[in-house]
């Protein structure tokens, strides 16, 4: 079994799909001919024809929108926005609409489309390019929002994704696309939504985090094992609907937390998972929690970007003050 990299684990899902579920279809700007800004969807319109694989204008509402309609009707859209800076012309849709179907018709009617995304930073994009804004549909009762760390993950919540019943939210860190490769074997076996993955056990502390932030998150972790403290990596993957209890669980074990992401500061999805640690575990912390992010600003220029995303060292810092508390 050769390695892939999560562009080719993504790639590899939507084709399983496809070749089982001739419902599935694939939708969006230069999707088709071209196989999309980052090639995830390559290969796919000569295999399964145009009428399965469309290219679409240049309109993210007109997407949004008639995807929804697709899936009231019995298809299994997934709608790729080239950028996540590109889809506000399409919030409408999905916050009207797509996450409010099942409610306006009282279960008669699902809305099974999967919105998918590059999102952040990492690769000296142009303005609106880099965006990292997950917390925004987290916000929104009805949405599934999905964030893939890995090719196996990717490949796993993709699936599971496109099998949902309801709209799902698909943000994929595009610094990660091929980044790292992985064994995937091509089983067709989803991975759970909703759900945590812990990546690594640890007693000291836990580390949460999601997406890109995964891996500078894991190097902060190999570095404190070198100084003897043992840090529990949890990947929350399903930022909505949130798996507080594995991460409550680890908390319980650690007494000291640590969230790292790289959206704004302010309302991030860090805010609410430590506020929920405060209601439901504050008795078991050892000290107060710390975040590591972005800033409340515009996502700067490539030159100044690696400035804006959480380092390593960032990181290291906040775990050593939340070690300081014995």
């Amino acid at each position: 079994m050769s390695e892939i990299t999560i562009a080719e684990a993504l790639n590899q899902a939507l084709n399983h799909e496809m070749a089982i579920d001739e419902n599935v279809v694939v939708m969006g700007e230069d999707v088709g001919v071209n196989g999309g800004v980052f090639r995830i969807t390559k290969g796919l319109q000569e295999r399964y024809g145009a009428e399965r694989v469309m290219d679409t204008p240049l309109s993210e509402t007109m997407i949004s929108g008639m995807s929804i309609g697709m899936a009231a009707q019995g298809l299994k859209p997934v709608a790729e926005f080239q950028f996540m800076g590109f889809i506000y012309p399409g919030f409408d849709q999905i916050i009207s609409h797509a996450s409010r179907l099942r409610n306006r018709t009282r279960g008669r009617l699902t809305c099974p489309v999967v919105y998918r995304a590059p999102y952040g930073s990492g690769i000296h994009a142009p303005e609106h390019h880099s965006e990292s804004t997950e917390a925004l549909f987290a916000h929104i009762p009805g949405l599934r929002v999905v964030i893939p760390s890995s090719p196996a993950r990717a490949y796993g919540l993709l699936l599971a994704s496109i099998r949902d019943p309801d709209p799902v939210v698909f943000l994929e860190p595009k610094r990660l696309y091929r980044m790292m490769k992985q064994d995937v074997p091509d089983n067709g076996e989803a991975l759970p939504l909703d759900q945590c993955f812990v990546l690594r056990e640890g007693k000291d502390v836990t580390l949460v985090t999601w997406g890109a932030m995964i891996h500078e998150t894991r190097q902060a972790a190999e570095t404190l094992e070198a100084e003897g403290i043992e840090a529990e990596v949890i990947d929350v993957a399903t930022i909505k609907p949130l798996d507080i209890e594995t991460i409550l669980k680890s908390v319980q074990k650690t007494g000291r937390c640590v969230v790292i992401h790289e959206a704004a500061r302010t309302c991030g999805v860090g805010a609410e998972i430590v506020a929920q640690i405060s209601e439901k575990g504050l008795m078991d912390l050892l000290a107060p929690m710390q975040r590591v992010t972005g800033y409340d600003t515009i996502m700067p220029y490539n030159k100044l970007e690696k400035h804006y995303m959480p380092s390593v060292g960032r990181i290291l810092l906040a775990v050593k003050t939340v070690m300081e508390y014995v």
